[in-house]
């Protein structure tokens, strides 16, 4: 059969590949469109292999919560190069695998990409974007939150960093989660490791007094000096990495433990925040 170039276009726009790539598989198909389909798909299967050992450090995070509240998720994507990163099919492809993740009990990657979405699976989608850019692409890590409470999500400028915010709040008022969206903002920006100082393990909290105390004595401090001031950077440490004792980013005359206590006077709950996820591209 004689391959013409309409029934490459029509390939191409199915399936994004390369011109050369759907006159290829055209003519192993004998011009049969299905079946040229699916050698595309197999030939990004098979080239995922051939690019394993390669660098993905690009790609998008995703953080969305279900429209009722009840779950949410965050997702990395990676793929080799910022031009990917930024295509509008790659986008699309990263926006299927965070609702796959919201509408499906999945487990682990495997799950994930046996979700059926419109006909094909997740697997199937995968195989496509691989045909259709010559990198390695691939979901990094994800996490499932089955929220307690509200969920405020975030995503910084660039989708290279995404924030979950686990609280108890029942009943968020759109004042309230205004605020909740500002300290998802807060955890993007300032990094902290932990909610609260309950939350430091023993063995961290040595440790970091060791240092404090190692450094002031190689400063020539005495020990009984040193260990005050080792006691007096713990406390800037609990500032530093406990989120709930960080300097409000919008406002530094507050810590984010006061703009719970706005929002409890708010919701007329007690506001709580109970965990945390922060994605950051690559990391």
């Amino acid at each position: 059969m004689s391959i013409t170039p309409q029934m490459v276009k029509d390939l191409r726009d199915k399936t994004g590949a390369g011109m050369a790539d759907c006159k290829k598989a055209l003519d192993e198909s004998q011009g049969n469109m299905e079946e040229a389909i699916e050698i595309l798909r197999k030939r990004g299967a098979a080239s995922a292999a051939k690019r394993a050992d390669r660098s993905a450090n690009e790609g998008i995070i995703i953080a969305k919560t279900s429209a009722d509240g009840s779950k949410s998720v965050i997702v990395e994507v990676n793929c080799e190069t910022d031009f990917v990163a930024r295509n509008e099919e790659f986008v699309k492809y990263a926006e299927e695998i965070a609702n796959a993740l919201l509408s499906n009990d999945v487990k682990d990657e495997e799950s994930l990409m046996a979700v059926n979405i419109g006909g094909k699976t997740l697997l199937d989608l995968h195989n496509e974007i691989l045909a259709k850019f010559s990198e390695k692409i691939g979901v990094k890590r994800f996490e499932v939150i089955k929220a307690q409470g509200f969920v405020a999500d975030y995503i910084h400028a660039g989708s290279r960093l995404g924030v979950l915010v686990e609280t108890n709040i029942q009943n968020a008022v759109e004042d309230a989660k205004a605020l909740l969206r500002d300290i998802a903002m807060q955890i993007a920006a300032m990094n902290p490791g932990y909610v609260k100082r309950e939350d430091v393990q023993t063995g961290a909290l040595e440790k970091e007094i060791e240092i404090y105390r190692d450094k002031a004595i190689q400063e020539g401090k005495n020990p009984e000096i040193a260990d005050r001031i080792a006691k007096g950077q713990i406390e800037k440490f609990y500032q530093e990495q406990c989120l709930l004792e960080q300097s409000f980013v919008k406002d530094s005359k507050k810590t984010v433990n006061d703009i719970l206590s706005e929002i409890a006077k708010l919701t007329g709950e007690q506001a709580s925040v109970l965990s945390f996820r922060r994605y950051f591209l690559g990391e």
